[in-house]
């Protein structure tokens, strides 16, 4: 659990330095992760506490980039460029956290190399060609590109 421990003394040393934006962004990520060894305990049904495995981490920290990542759209979409400012600034915050990210190039060809392994021919495979690529990139590219990049494959 290193990175639990580098988020939590990250947490300190934001306190300390008085980022307010980064202590509540920290906090937001640590309370979904105590939600996530919640529900963890109550589905195993043990008294002690759980704790996350550092793939279940990875996707608590996933998940809050995703809200993000939302919230960027509506608001960008609504008009409201002072709240999807700072949303992508608790976005940055919380990159810090995320695995290096896979170029285009690299996604493009995991996409070319998982089309060519289900024998994906229409757009109507596009399933297969996720579900086989969602396991090997998962944190490290954009869902959507993946998707974007998918399509234009299968139909181009």
């Amino acid at each position: 659990m290193e990175l639990e421990k580098r988020i939590k003394l990250d947490l300190n040393s934001a306190m300390f330095a008085k980022k307010e934006l980064e202590v509540s962004v920290l906090r937001q990520l640590l309370a979904a992760v105590l939600n996530k060894e919640k529900e963890k305990r109550f589905k195993s049904g043990e008294e002690k506490e759980a704790h996350l495995t550092d793939e279940e981490f990875m996707e608590a920290i996933l998940s809050e980039v995703k809200k993000r990542r939302e919230s960027i759209d509506l608001f960008t979409k609504g008009a409201s460029t002072d709240l999807a400012e700072k949303e992508k600034k608790e976005l940055e915050i919380l990159g810090k956290y995320m695995p290096e990210q896979m170029t285009e190039e690299e996604v493009e060809k995991l996409v070319k190399e998982a089309i060519a392994k289900v024998g994906a021919r229409e757009i109507k495979d596009m399933g297969k060609v996720m579900a086989e690529l969602m396991p090997k990139v998962k944190g490290r590219a954009d869902s959507s590109l993946l998707g974007k990049m998918v399509k234009e494959l299968l139909v181009g």
